[in-house]
Parts: C-alpha cells; sequence; structure tokens
C-alpha cells in the first residue's frame, strides 16, 4: 500500500487489501472510498471484503465505480455525496490510485 496525500482531507493508494485496514485506521482516516467495480481484475477482493474489515475497524466506506466507461457524471455526483457524508479525512483507492485521484479532482470542481 502506498499512501499518497493529495490535500488535508483526502489521501488515495492503489489496491488495498482487508489486511491493511489496521494500518488505514492508525494513520487516521475516517473512511475509505473504492474506485473499482467489483471483478476488475483477478484476485482482486470484493468490494464488500473491504467493506466489512473497515467497518467492523470503525471505518465508514463507500463505493464509486469507475470502470472502463470512464468519469460519468453519476459516478462524479456519487463521489462528491461521499464527500458530503462521509468523516475526514478520506482515503480513496482503484487499481493505482489514478482513478481515485481524477474523481476527486472532478467532484472538488463539482461542488463549487
Amino acid at each position: 500500500m502506498n499512501i499518497r496525500q493529495i490535500d488535508d482531507f483526502y489521501a488515495v493508494s492503489g489496491q488495498i487489501t482487508v489486511e491493511d485496514i489496521p494500518a488505514i485506521k492508525e494513520a487516521g482516516f475516517k473512511s475509505i472510498v473504492c474506485h473499482r467495480p467489483d471483478g476488475e481484475e483477478d484476485g482482486q477482493p470484493a468490494f464488500e471484503e473491504i467493506a466489512a474489515a473497515a467497518r467492523d475497524a470503525g471505518l465508514y466506506v463507500a463505493h464509486v465505480p469507475v470502470g472502463g466507461m470512464g468519469l460519468t457524471p453519476d459516478a462524479v455526483t456519487g463521489m462528491v455525496d461521499a464527500l458530503d457524508d462521509l468523516e475526514k479525512p478520506v482515503l480513496g483507492y482503484c487499481r493505482s490510485g489514478q482513478r481515485s485521484t481524477v474523481i476527486y479532482q472532478a467532484a472538488e470542481r463539482a461542488r463549487i
């Protein structure tokens, strides 16, 4: 797991695992947003596996997938809603962290 800070309230990472949840909590994150569709890649943990472990650790979670269609208006709206509803700071993840960065930037522009 390679966490990259975007601003005071949001950071991104590539794919996380259930085993990463304690370190994410210890790093001070209050919420996690997954930007990967389930089944995107063989061996990828399902969102619900990550979500269950995160909830058990007292973290909030949201699933705002960004798949092959790219950044859709629905995805941006979902991210705006997630950012409005979730406790901060938030960790967004996808395969590499790129989609999590792009959707955050789009959501921030949409919130203005």
